[in-house]
């Protein structure tokens, strides 16, 4: 046996935060250490961070980022093999790079090839794709050379090799060529968003990888809310020769977690032995490049490659969704020096939903890091630090507001107290008829003559959305608090939400996630809820009041008896739409096509009438989702115009698609 003991980390870093970012690099170096790892993978980009968007063309960046490196890391792995990131520039172009630190010493810088440019990502605009089989030496300012490039390195005897990420995703993945040069490692320093389901994904190319390479490998993540709206889970997978060793925790609140296993590269060797059946002398042999370290001796360990319960829950979705949410608050409040939460809670589905992510942000925060360490993470704020329980901490940090008008009802002002005093948070009751009937009167004069539902139901009912904006935002001035935002993705889909009215706030959590499933993950909190580590779960029993009542906006007179689903139409079915029209690209007849096939049991005509009246909606409100608050990522459906879905503000409204359709 040859064992030797690999580790991966995930770090919670923040663009252009140098020193936070260089603490929990060193601590990541020091817990490998102390677990005896003499291999540490860190994540890509993490001496800048990965969200530096047009900062990373700063000269400036470039060169602290560098600093930081020599400086302060590269002394501090001594006795350790390590790869950080950061990007370098050479002949004018920034690379996206893997320095490979041994001993103290820079050996290398691994170039990525393959850049991720779709999605939420845009790598091709800040850096440039290594050309395959390239190497060249750099000049660093300490005035040693290094090679940068398409290398790979033999450390010991032990020959280590990189996969940045977006590579192993790819057909051509370089694993493939270094398989032909006997590497024993694989690397793999990644930020990989969360999206649902993605872990499984991440398992298969690790574990195809690891059995198809005859490799071992590690992959090590980014962990948190970085930069405001890709939040990344973390979750280090350590695999070989197709065996999954060790499985890092996900979504945790930690800011540096370093996972380690034991790995036989004599079984790995074996492995690539009886899989070979031609051999090619390998080219490249000058980008081998050769680094003296001795390993220490290893003793063999257990695997350990089970991940927490949750993972395995048959209800895996509104697990990954609370615990999301809950995760990407968090970070989003500390990083943003915020002193807690408010929410215009109404009684409904959506600010019911993020007022209870709040209340699990405090849940699973102490459950995953204990009271004290979540209190310094918010040591800016010096009320917090006087909580000893949960219950204290939900009621200083979450405020809501219910906001009345002579069209509220008893039932929503009851499932909004009840909401809040379910999580605990301050509730407060804010009349605001006067100041509506005030504003139209005024415009009344103006016009000279009465406003009335018959003639202006649109002006009515968004006058009413809109003067609950002031008073939500003073309060949360009064705080100096985050507004949360409580609008949905259906809803920006077709434009159903108040410019200036429900669209206000700092932040929008909720609106990457589509009604009809926000509606199911509050009917599973209100019953069954997150499995904590003891295996009781985390409920609100309050939401009940809530999942009763048919979502409305409640902005018409009573007897109008409104609802969403009447304004616009059912929203499995408008999800539906929404999926096959803007995620899949369909024309409207293809989408009345499918929708024939979804949704038998209603008319055809109706279901014409439906995507007719979704795609104008959708035309007509592109400058709405332009506006909306910074959103959360959480799936392949994300409506966000500035990282995932582009479309014009001003279009021709596929006039002619839909002539096609009515005719059809």
């Amino acid at each position: 046996m040859q064992l030797i003991k690999l580790a991966g980390a995930v770090l919670n870093q923040t663009p252009l935060a140098w020193e936070a970012n260089l603490a929990n690099i060193l601590a990541a170096l020091d817990q490998a250490r102390t677990q005896g790892a003499s291999i540490v993978c860190l994540p890509e980009l993490c001496i800048t961070g990965y969200g530096c968007e047009d900062a990373f063309y700063a000269p400036g960046v470039q060169q602290t980022a560098l600093e930081i490196l020599l400086h302060d890391i590269a002394p501090r792995t001594q006795g350790l093999v390590a790869c950080v990131g950061l990007p370098l520039m050479y002949q004018n172009r920034i690379f996206n790079t893997a320095c490979l630190l041994v001993n103290g010493q820079v050996a290398g810088f691994v170039a990525k090839r393959f850049l991720a440019g779709n999605g939420i990502h845009y790598e091709p605009r800040w850096f440039t794709p290594w050309p395959e089989d390239e190497r060249v030496d750099v000049r660093l300012p300490n005035g040693q050379t290094a090679p940068l490039g398409d290398i790979y390195f033999n450390v010991g005897g032990v020959k280590l090799g990189f996969e940045i990420c977006e590579d192993a995703w790819v057909a051509n993945r370089p694993g493939r060529k270094l398989y032909s040069h006997g590497v024993d490692v694989l690397l793999n320093p990644s930020a990989s968003h969360f999206a649902f389901g993605k872990l499984a994904v991440r398992k298969r190319f690790v574990l195809e990888g690891s059995r198809a390479f005859g490799t071992a490998y590690v992959y090590a993540n980014l962990l948190g809310n970085e930069a405001g709206r890709a939040i990344y889970d973390g979750g280090t997978l350590i695999a070989s020769s197709g065996n999954l060793l060790a499985v890092g925790p996900r979504l945790t609140f930690h800011q540096v977690l370093v996972t380690s296993a034991v790995v036989d590269i004599a079984e790995a060797r074996m492995a690539q032995a009886q899989a070979s059946t031609v051999f090619n002398v390998p080219q490249m042999q000058d980008h081998c490049i050769d680094v003296p370290f001795t390993f220490p001796a290893q003793a063999p360990e257990p695997a350990r490659p089970h991940d927490l319960a949750w993972e395995h829950s048959p209800t895996l979705q509104e697990e990954e969704f609370a615990r999301t949410l809950a995760l990407g608050l968090f970070d989003y409040l500390r990083k943003s020096y915020s002193r807690g939460f408010v929410v215009s809670l109404s009684g409904g589905a959506d600010s019911a939903a993020i007022t209870c992510c709040a209340w699990l942000m405090v849940q699973l925060g102490l459950e995953s890091i204990g009271l004290e360490a979540f209190k310094k993470k918010l040591d800016y704020w010096p009320a917090l630090q006087n909580c000893q329980t949960a219950a204290q901490i939900c009621h200083e940090l979450i405020a809501t507001a219910y906001q009345a008008t002579r069209n509220s009802g008893e039932v929503t002002l009851n499932a909004a107290r009840q909401v809040a005093q379910g999580v605990g948070a301050q509730f407060h009751e804010f009349n605001i008829d006067t100041i509506v009937e005030g504003y139209k009167t005024i415009v009344e004069g103006g016009l000279g003559r009465p406003l009335s539902w018959a003639t202006d139901d649109i002006a009515l009912q968004n006058i009413q959305a809109r003067v609950r904006s002031p008073s939500i935002w003073m309060l949360t001035n009064v705080r100096g608090a985050l507004l949360l935002s409580t609008s949905n993705r259906s809803e920006a889909a077709v434009g159903y939400a108040t410019m200036d009215g429900d669209t206000s706030g700092g932040l929008s959590p909720i609106a990457g996630i589509d009604k009809a499933f926000l509606r199911q993950w509050l009917r599973w909190l209100e019953t069954d809820g997150p499995l904590t580590a003891s295996g009781q779960p985390l409920t609100v029993p309050a939401l009940g009041y809530v999942n009763r009542q048919a979502p409305t906006a409640e902005l018409r007179p009573p007897e109008n008896k409104q609802t969403d689903e009447d304004d616009l139409m059912p929203y499995d079915l408008l999800d539906a739409i929404e999926e096959a029209a803007i995620r899949d690209k369909k024309m409207p007849i293809e989408c009345w096509q499918l929708m024939q096939v979804k949704f038998p049991h209603y008319p055809a005509a109706q279901l014409k009438a439906w995507v007719d009246k979704f795609f104008r909606l959708w035309c007509r409100n592109q400058w709405k989702r332009e506006r909306y608050a910074p959103s959360f990522h959480l799936d392949d459906k994300n409506l966000d115009p500035k990282t995932w879905c582009r479309f014009p503000i001003l279009s021709g409204g596929f006039e002619r698609e839909l002539r096609q359709l009515a005719g059809a």
